[in-house]
């Protein structure tokens, strides 16, 4: 996540779009063409509608075109329920993304085109996840099936992952009966690039447990609370190494926040201990910082 003053915050944010939206629309036109292949979401659906409008009709659609009717119903359902300058943001992206989808020099094009199909599946699928990343560290998205995930999955606290992934293979589904499996196959092999990519550069959707065994519990929990506005419990324990009586304090919070709230607790009781736990399944009350 950025930081900074209102009109640094701003500045830093808007960039980062930029330059993913940049990133997104270059790898459409370099590693994604270059190997026939299909993104996940609404970016291989346009894809899929051009193919088949060039295969069957001899028609050149737009990317741009396609892609903004896609996204305007689920962005419009962003904009009422989700956050009004989360869904312009992520309009940006969408409007960028697609415009230069469309007319990106032939330079740039030019200066990339492999001719290996898996090459470009992986490398193409390293560029979208980092493309993805930037807009996600800057309180947006890319559009498309995120935008549908999110609205359900702080409307009705269900995941749609698995919604989601059924349609992109019924994209692919499509894809390999109309044009070619292999095709199909070496998409798979850049939707998984893509994920794994994700899972390392955000960790934005993950929580981390904290454990911390501390002499100064107020203090610390202080902390917890003005830069996470997450909560913690407190027990009662005895350290047999110095045999004296220890406070341990149980907190989870945010992937994200992890870090910068490990380095000011260990500024407040330099002898903090504390152990990090990657969280797997949360249930109950977990506050989620409302998007803007």
């Amino acid at each position: 996540m950025i930081t900074g003053s209102s009109a640094v915050y701003t500045v830093k944010r808007v960039s980062l779009l930029l330059l993913g939206s940049f990133l997104m629309a270059f790898n459409i036109n370099t590693f994604v063409h270059a190997g026939g292949l299909l993104p996940g979401g609404f970016t291989g659906l346009t894809i899929l509608f051009q193919q088949i409008a060039l295969r069957y009709g001899n028609i050149q659609l737009p990317f741009s075109i396609i892609y903004f009717v896609l996204n305007s119903i689920p962005a419009a359902i962003c904009f009422k329920y989700i956050g009004k300058k989360f869904t312009l943001y992520s309009l940006l992206v969408i409007v960028v993304s697609g415009v230069l989808t469309d007319w990106m020099p032939s330079m740039f094009i030019d200066f990339l085109q492999l001719h290996d199909i898996l090459l470009s599946a992986v490398f193409g699928g390293i560029l979208n996840a980092v493309g993805i990343s930037l807009c996600l560290y800057a309180d947006a998205t890319s559009g498309g099936t995120d935008f549908i995930a999110i609205f359900i999955s702080e409307k009705y606290h269900k995941e749609s992952w698995n919604f989601i992934f059924a349609g992109n293979c019924v994209i692919l589904a499509v894809a390999a009966y109309l044009f070619s499996l292999d095709k199909a196959l070496y998409s798979v092999i850049f939707q998984f690039t893509t994920t794994m990519g994700l899972s390392s550069l955000y960790h934005g959707y993950q929580q981390k447990t904290l454990l911390i065994i501390t002499n100064k519990p107020d203090e610390v929990y202080t902390v917890i609370k003005e830069k996470t506005n997450h909560a913690a419990t407190s027990f009662k324990g005895f350290g047999y190494f110095d045999k004296a009586e220890r406070t341990l304090l149980y907190s989870v919070v945010s992937a994200h926040e992890t870090a910068a709230l490990v380095t000011a607790i260990e500024k407040i009781d330099p002898g903090v201990f504390i152990n990090v736990i990657r969280t797997e399944q949360l249930n109950g009350r977990f506050y989620t910082r409302p998007r803007d």
